[in-house]
């Protein structure tokens, strides 16, 4: 028989707290959408009062599925329940669920709080029974509950069963500071247990200061806590929160948890995981982490030759999970230490069917391996490999041909006597019998000049006939540049990340002794990689 365990997030407040990140009112909306088509539980969406974007959130508080909750603390020492400003501010949020944080380590309260220990215990026991006699679903989130315990155990248990015995329904152990091993939160945990707190009612959230959060959730659950905590992609303070895209995927797919427990979240909104990922990464404007389990670029990338041969007989040998599992996708990268085996696996991922011994093979090895001693590197751009491929095999139709381009950078003063930079493209291409020049400068709307790539590109995209269509909604994700020889004979090596509407991405590779030749490569094997997926008819 099932249990029932329980999802709360917490990237719209905890996650919030991460150095560079402020969600705006429409990415908070955003968010709490996917959430809640994900399936976890609650959505903690901040905390009503401290800042106009989380109380405008509030105001305009979305309809979901989970328990929508808001965060703040217990009353203050001196306050009633019912006379605390800061926490009527919370009440009046509406939420049915309310999580209140409250100091559990006896250092904290007299040195952070300047209070007696009863004092606390007072505060927490009369925050949890005003909640509960205003019909709320109370959670008590115990700050520093770990360290609190090894310090003084009888104090630390004294404060959750304070808020449990007025009626919270979920005792939150938190790891605070986020120093604690999994093996003594699996001990501390069933200590809280047997002091009379029913596993059934305490949650776990953890930290990964030490690399360890999503273990110590997991030793949380094995010990008995049956709601876990966490943020999307680990966002968080410091190292971060227990990172829901790395726990949600082990608790449906490894045993014992996937037996055992039953999850608001199910496979079929798993298979949406990668993609939820790298939505959020795009609302930061972050790079997606491609080391990331289960959802990043290099989850399922097989690039030794002996890996990729087996992987082709059958994907368990190298894979826990089928990619497809978490919206993922496999990868066997083409590098120049690639053999045969990975050559054709990558080219039935492609769609690509060649003969095992088909010579030609060879000859697409041969054809990459020259191209990496000139600098180019075919492992983190898979598109630029396929396009590679295709034209050795004679299957890359010519959708057009660009018969030249310029760009000019030039410095000047505006009219307020400001030094400025101003990047124009023009670029000429010929489809068919017919020939376009589209010209594009690279100043966008705030009147900031984007460079010389940037207007390469807007110029390239902006006028190719037949394909405008299809390439619509392409936009440039991630730009990065390494030199690749030094002193006189220095190379430029440019790997373009591209994504359409759908969320599908693709890397390409352009080198040149010139950045600019580089880049424009780049972009140019991304626009004929998306025409080629998509099914163009060349011209």
């Amino acid at each position: 028989m099932t249990e029932r365990l329980y999802i709360y997030d917490t990237t719209l407040r905890d996650g919030q707290q991460t150095q560079g990140v402020q969600f705006s009112l429409t990415e908070k909306q955003q968010i709490a959408t996917a959430l809640d088509a994900l399936g976890v539980d609650y959505i903690e969406g901040g905390w009503p009062g401290a800042n106009p974007t989380d109380s405008d959130f509030f105001d305009a508080a979305p309809k979901t599925r989970a328990t929508f909750t808001a965060f703040g603390m217990t009353k203050r020492a001196g306050y009633s329940a019912e006379n605390d400003d800061v926490l009527a501010g919370v009440m009046n949020a509406g939420t049915s669920a309310v999580c209140l944080v409250g100091k559990s380590h006896d250092f904290h309260v007299t040195t952070a709080l300047g209070i007696t220990l009863d004092e606390n215990v007072e505060n927490i026991s009369a925050t949890m029974a005003y909640m509960v006699k205003e019909g709320r679903e109370a959670l008590y989130d115990a700050e520093h509950f770990f360290d609190g315990y090894k310090a003084n155990p009888d104090y630390a248990l004294t404060c959750v069963k304070a808020a449990y015995d007025a009626g919270a329904r979920w005792v939150v152990l938190c790891d605070t500071n986020g120093g604690t091993l999994p093996h003594e939160v699996y001990e501390i945990t069933k200590a809280v247990i047997a002091a009379g707190i029913p596993g059934d009612h305490l949650g776990i959230h953890t930290h990964d200061d030490t690399g360890n959060a999503v273990a110590c959730s997991l030793a949380a659950i094995d010990a008995g806590a049956r709601q876990v905590q966490g943020t999307l992609n680990g966002l968080g303070e410091r190292c971060g929160n227990a990172n829901l895209v790395t726990l949600i995927p082990i608790l449906l797919t490894k045993e014992p948890y996937a037996s055992a427990y039953e999850l608001g979240v199910n496979k079929d909104a798993l298979a949406g995981l990668t993609r939820m990922s790298r939505q959020l990464d795009d609302i930061l404007n972050r790079v997606p982490n491609k080391s990331s389990p289960f959802v990043g670029a290099s989850a399922f990338a097989h690039k030794a030759g002996l890996h990729a041969s087996a992987i082709l007989k059958d994907p368990t040998t190298y894979e826990h999970i089928p990619p497809e599992t978490v919206g993922n996708t496999r990868i066997v990268p083409m590098s120049n230490q690639a053999g045969q085996s990975n050559l054709r696996a990558r080219l039935a991922d492609a769609g690509i069917e060649v003969e095992k011994g088909d010579p030609r093979l060879g000859d697409i090895l041969n054809r990459v391996k020259e191209r990496e001693d000139q600098g180019y590197a075919y492992d983190g751009a898979q598109a630029s490999f396929e396009l590679v491929a295709r034209d050795v095999l004679g299957q890359l139709p010519q959708f057009f041909e660009v018969k030249r381009y310029k760009v000019t950078v030039e410095r000047r003063k505006n009219k307020r006597n400001q030094m400025i930079s101003l990047s124009e493209a023009i670029v000429v291409v010929k489809i068919g019998d017919d020939k376009k020049l589209s010209v594009s400068e690279s100043m966008d709307a705030s009147g900031t000049d984007r460079g010389p790539v940037n207007a390469l590109a807007k110029a390239l995209a902006k006028d190719l006939g037949p394909y405008q269509a299809i390439i619509e909604d392409m936009q440039l994700v991630d730009f990065k540049v390494r030199i690749t020889q030094g002193g006189t004979e220095a190379q430029t090596r440019v790997i373009i990340d591209s994504e359409d509407g759908a969320g599908h991405r693709w890397s390409t590779v352009g080198v040149s002794p010139n950045i600019v030749d580089a880049s424009f490569e780049a972009l140019l094997d991304a626009i004929i990689w998306k025409l080629l997926r998509d099914g163009a008819q060349a011209a």
